[in-house]
């Protein structure tokens, strides 16, 4: 007769996504999944596999969850840099937040510890970043279309550019105490979009 589960895999997926998210991949060990999931090695090993594997669905969960309003925000109708604008913004202020300070962007966080040497890692770093990058490029190809964004403007570029300043933001954001660096730079690259 097979044992059922004596725990929630979905809640401890989630618990496991924040304790890689606060201290990344290499510092957390198993030892500190197992007390901090409260589930026994076999039991994690049996549900998730290795730590790799449970890593990568952790950012899989969170790739899932992140910025559902990112889509919304560049999709109203009518004049669209504002809402350009606006997600630019929140990104920043979002970057200097206690909670941002603290613990980062989980894909960010990825990206610099992982993706250099981890294909797999690598592969959902530019997935998380496409899902970004694509809204922002159709929403400047609108703008253009539009007459907000000057003809010789390229679309394309500008959404990798700010895709590019989201990342850096909020990278800066965590490791800097001067939050007007963050909105300075936000701000500067928001210049051109005149």
């Amino acid at each position: 007769m097979a044992r059922t589960k004596e725990f929630d895999p979905d809640a401890a997926l989630q618990s496991a996504l924040e304790l890689f998210w606060l201290r990344g991949y290499e510092a957390t060990s198993m030892a500190d999944l197992v007390e901090h999931l409260g589930i026994g090695r076999a039991s994690l090993y049996a549900t998730f596999g290795s730590k790799h594997e449970l890593y990568l669905k952790a950012l899989d969960r969170y790739t899932e969850t992140r910025d559902p309003l990112l889509l919304t925000e560049l999709a109203q109708p009518g004049p669209i840099l504002p809402a350009v604008r606006a997600v630019v913004r929140r990104f920043a202020e979002e970057a200097v937040s206690p909670e941002c300070r603290r613990k980062g962007c989980f894909v960010t966080n990825t990206a610099a510890e992982l993706a250099p040497h981890d294909p797999a890692a690598a592969r959902r770093v530019e997935i998380s970043w496409e899902h970004l990058e694509t809204p922002l490029h159709s929403a400047l190809v609108r703008a253009r279309a539009q007459g907000e964004l000057p003809e010789d403007r390229d679309p394309r570029a500008l959404a990798r550019m700010l895709l590019v300043l989201l990342q850096g933001l909020r990278i800066v954001g965590k490791a800097s105490n001067d939050p007007a660096r963050v909105r300075d730079a936000a701000e500067q690259a928001l210049a051109l979009l005149d």
